[in-house]
């Protein structure tokens, strides 16, 4: 039987179980990726929270973009996957503190999306969707039997994405 699997700040959760549906809640400047092996039938989700650890970078960790994209790709290897198969949705990356006064610098949600577009373009994984920006949160929901993801925007109905 399968069951919601909640990815919390800083995971990562992999499933191969068909009746598996990963969920990422309330989603503002952190950003859900989600990855699909279609061949495979694996699902992936981040819940990554900064685009980059501060400091040496010796602290390799899925709380970061920079670090928790190629985790996420190495734990879906692990699973079974293969990387020529996987495919890949992002959202979220909203800026949360916009209001007068308020720096770019504080838009971690931009500085998120960059750090992923960077990661994801050197990877060579293919982005089939994304669901960016603006100042709402969102929740995403990955079903693992298919690849279908849909999200909610906060206040907003369920859609396929």
């Amino acid at each position: 039987m399968g069951e919601t699997l909640s990815v919390g700040l800083g995971e990562i959760v992999v499933s191969r179980n068909s009746d598996d549906v990963l969920v990422a809640y309330g989603l503002g400047s952190c950003l859900g990726i989600a990855c699909y092996d279609d061949r495979a039938r694996i699902a992936g989700m981040l819940h990554a929270v900064l685009p980059r650890a501060n400091g040496n970078g010796k602290d390799p960790d899925s709380r970061y973009v920079e670090h928790g994209i190629p985790e996420l790709f190495q734990k879906m290897v692990e699973a079974g996957g293969s990387h020529k198969h996987f495919s890949i949705r992002i959202a979220g990356g909203a800026h949360m503190l916009d209001a007068p006064g308020f720096t770019n610098v504080l838009n971690i949600g931009q500085r998120n999306i960059e750090a992923a577009d960077s990661v994801l373009q050197a990877s060579s994984v293919p982005v089939v969707g994304k669901d960016v920006g603006g100042n709402v949160g969102r929740t995403i929901r990955l079903y693992v039997d298919n690849g279908r993801m849909t999200i909610r925007r906060l206040g907003g109905e369920e859609i396929e994405f």
